[in-house]
């Protein structure tokens, strides 16, 4: 079951998808509407949170508390300029936090609550973990979640936060773009050896918010992200507000309605234009969009054909060609060396998209992958390579960082004062050791260099602690692992001292004894692998940094030292660190509420469902009561009259003082009113199955009585019976047939709307008791007669050994058949 859980998240803006690894290979899970794609969307309501298709379908209805497009306000603040810009577009209420972040604002339970994006984001992992243990019938915890690439250190730790909250461990945060090409990658047989020239191919993921390009180096085995460029602003959703804009402004010309200052309406017409951009991707033909009830009781209606979307689009196309030559730039590949260019995201099927691709790397686009599905997929292998609970073909992923990353330190101490750590397009994830001299505790920042889609550069602050001077007072050597991991984050994961003094004589002879041992062991085998003299240093790229704050000893000195020798101490020192997201205990906060509202969401639809039991009894019950129905004929008309009465009551107060009870006072309702209907139903059920129940009966008694005859005239099926057995079958038959007589008459009531005095259980009870002592007795084997022996026995020599040759050949040819399988 383990093997089970392992799964995949693809987290879009608009939807979400979930793939499973099993045995048989990757498997798209679908939602409780059997639907694949599931909306990255969270709606409240008096009572409980609706999440996915269900907050989708009352997007418009229920407007200002259905909360989409959280995804891009991850990890932000309320000030930051996108977050301004991205607002105005949102039709609920976004404020601003005590701390400056960003404050979502819906009315939950009657009341005004304020959530965080995070908070928003976990309620959609919840719902995604819920419909993966519904589908896998098991536990899930371990995850891989997708990401852009473009994602910085900040909106990954908002992401795995979230995460958190929503109780899943994220093995890794999955560049969509590396997703996408390990979804590709894995299943190809032909891809060259690694000592080969590299397959390259280009994957263009083009989404409802953001357009990705990438070129990833394939081998047998392992893929190498080359080069990522991406706009974080251009998306479908770019194109679907040009066409709404353009629809806005002629209903305002033509029917004299603003959409704009509607935002219901505008909202309707986002999704109406969404499907009309859809067709013309298929369609190059003139396309009508229709909306009846638009805006004051009018209908409206507007055509555009694909040749017009793209006239007025041209801008946008313009800064899809050039995000795809930047990556070919960035990639230093020339055109003949890329062998494809894959597309997946939704937008990527714009018939204009596809055409800018063919001029810009020289290929036709492929679409060998499930645009929707295919980031999903990646991210379910990831997740499987990662778990030790699925076996999966080697192959090894090698991702690059997006933005450089620079480190910074107090340079009074004579040291430079910063340092380019990580630059664009390393390989990740990567650890280096940098080697400090100090005496007391000092601090470092880290931040990104270069162009970033956020507005502040920091990254992070650390802080070493429990830094002394030597006994002589001499700086120590501090070395500081710094490491981009596997979620694409920086961090400094630890720092070490090395404390270096004079041996003691007798730890001076012990390192030399041993230096002796090596060296003797070495002389026997030359091969044999020697001890490393620094074991500090990283099994990754290492790069040390050797700043002192001492002068340099003098050569004299260091002659007289080396008499003396010394041994080295490592000692871990802890690290105090700043960065942004949630600490420990707002995570253990959010969690607490996260829980609650999981109890109070169950607890309602609980609830709900009592109550719908009940309406749908009363319907039910009602509609099979009328005199022609098939429930009419089996009740009197007094007792009628009198049920529907009820029924009609027990309707009214369901949507009058009935709508908002609580679950046990539908669940008591239900059982009164079953203990009037249910007779009903079981005298319909008792008149329909009794005479199939009498005619097993008797069918069993007139086939014993025959059986009995046949025994008596001597048949040969049944002469081996013994008189004592028969006696016991015809005691029997007499028994059963006396029961049949004394109830022959309750066995029909005189009426449909009388009980029966005889109900079916007992018939069948009669007919069990019946079978059970007569079936042993007359299915009962004839004892085995031996053969007679063999007239004679030359013959039966014969016989035997034309059978031992016939079984030598036979065991001759069966080997004779085995090795030719071998």
């Amino acid at each position: 079951m383990a093997a089970m859980s392992v799964i995949g998240i693809d987290f879009g803006s608009e939807s979400c998808y979930v793939a499973v690894a099993r045995a048989g290979g990757i498997e798209t899970i679908a939602n409780d509407y059997s639907l694949r794609a599931t909306p990255s969307c969270v709606a409240f309501s008096g009572k409980n949170r609706v999440i996915g298709v269900a907050a989708k379908n009352q997007m418009v209805s229920n407007m200002k508390n259905t909360i989409h497009g959280f995804k891009r306000l991850l990890g932000r603040k309320f000030k930051d300029p996108f977050v301004q810009q991205e607002i105005k577009s949102l039709p609920f209420k976004v404020e601003e936090t005590s701390n400056g972040n960003i404050g979502i604002v819906a009315n939950y339970l009657d009341e005004n609550h304020t959530f965080s994006p995070e908070q928003i984001t976990a309620m959609l992992f919840t719902k995604l973990k819920e419909i993966s243990e519904g589908a896998l019938k098991t536990k899930v915890n371990d995850c891989v979640i997708s990401v852009p690439s473009f994602f910085t250190n900040v909106e990954r730790k908002a992401l795995l936060d979230a995460a958190a909250i929503a109780g899943l461990n994220v093995l890794r945060l999955f560049n969509e773009t590396t997703a996408t090409a390990l979804a590709y990658g894995i299943y190809k047989q032909d891809l060259p050896n690694p000592e080969e020239k590299p397959r390259n191919v280009v994957f263009v993921d083009c989404g409802y918010s953001s357009l990705q390009v990438s070129v990833c180096a394939f081998n047998k085995g392992k893929l190498k992200m080359l080069a990522c460029a991406s706009d974080p602003q251009l998306g479908g959703r770019d194109f679907d507000v040009l066409l709404a804009d353009h629809f806005a402004e002629e209903f305002k010309a033509k029917y004299k309605i603003d959409a704009k200052s509607n935002p219901r309406a505008y909202l309707r017409l986002l999704g109406e234009v969404e499907k009309l951009k859809k067709q013309m991707s298929a369609n190059s033909t003139k396309l009508p969009i229709n909306i009846e009830c638009f805006m004051n009781d009018i209908d409206v209606r507007g055509e555009m054909k694909r040749e017009d979307m793209e006239a007025f689009s041209g801008h946008l196309f313009q800064r899809v060609e050039a995000v795809l030559k930047q990556c070919l730039a960035d990639c230093k590949l020339k055109l003949d060396d890329i062998y494809a260019v894959e597309i997946v995201g939704g937008s990527s099927r714009v018939p204009a998209i596809k055409q800018l691709l063919e001029q810009v790397f020289g290929k036709t686009p492929s679409t060998t992958l499930n645009q929707d599905e295919a980031v999903s997929r990646g991210c379910a292998l990831q997740c499987a390579m990662l778990s030790p609970a699925v076996r999966v073909r080697d192959f090894s992923v090698t991702d690059i960082q997006n933005y450089p990353i620079k480190l910074i330190w107090d340079a009074t101490k004579g040291d430079d004062g910063e340092m380019e750590l990580f630059n664009q397009r390393d390989a990740v994830p990567f650890t280096k050791m940098l080697s400090f001299y100090r005496k007391e505790p000092f601090s470092m920042k880290a931040i990104y260099t270069g162009n970033i889609p956020y507005p502040d550069s920091f990254i992070a602050r650390y802080v070493v602690q429990d830094v002394k001077p030597t006994s002589k007072g001499e700086s120590q050597k501090v070395k500081v692992k710094v490491r981009v991991n596997l979620h694409g984050m920086f961090s400094v994961s630890g720092a070490q001292l090395t404390e270096k003094r004079d041996a003691t004589e007798q730890e001076q002879a012990e390192a030399e004894q041993k230096e002796a041992e090596a060296k003797e062991a070495q002389a026997k085998d030359p091969n044999a692998p020697q001890e490393p003299m620094d074991t500090t240093e990283s099994s990754e790229n290492t790069s040390e940094l050797n700043h002192k704050d001492e002068p340099m000893e003098e050569d004299g000195d260091k002659k007289d030292k080396k008499k003396t020798k010394q041994i080295t101490k490592v000692v871990e020192l802890p690290v105090e660190s700043s960065v942004a997201g949630y600490t420990q205990q707002d995570l253990n906060l959010h969690i607490e509420e996260e829980c609650k509202m999981i109890a109070n969401d169950k607890q309602e639809k609980e609830r709900a469902d009592a109550r719908n039991a009940l309406e749908e009894y009363v319907y039910e019950l009602r509609g099979k009561l009328g005199a022609e129905e098939e429930l009419g004929m089996y009740v009197t008309e007094a007792d009628r009259t009198e049920l529907c009465q009820k029924l009609d009551s027990m309707e009214n107060w369901l949507y009058e003082e009935g709508e908002d009870c609580n679950r046990q006072v539908y669940v008591d309702q239900l059982t009164s009113l079953k203990k009037l209907g249910e007779p009903i139903k079981e005298r319909r059920l008792e008149h329909e199955l009794r005479p199939a129940a009498v005619e097993e009966l008797r069918s069993a008694l007139q086939l014993t009585r025959k059986a009995l005859e046949q025994w008596r005239a001597g048949d040969e099926k049944y002469n081996h019976l013994s008189e004592e057995e028969m006696r016991k079958v015809e005691g029997s038959i007499e028994s059963a047939q006396r029961w049949l007589d004394s109830n022959s008459s309750a066995l029909n009531p005189p009426t449909k709307t009388q009980d029966p005095a005889v109900k079916v259980s007992a018939i069948r009870e009669q007919k069990h008791s019946f079978t059970s002592v007569v079936n042993p007795i007359l299915s009962k084997s004839k004892p085995k007669v031996e053969p007679p022996p063999a007239a004679d026995s030359k013959d039966g020599k014969d016989n035997g050994s034309s059978a031992g040759t016939g079984d030598h050949s036979s065991e001759k040819n069966s080997q004779e058949e085995k090795m030719d399988v071998e």
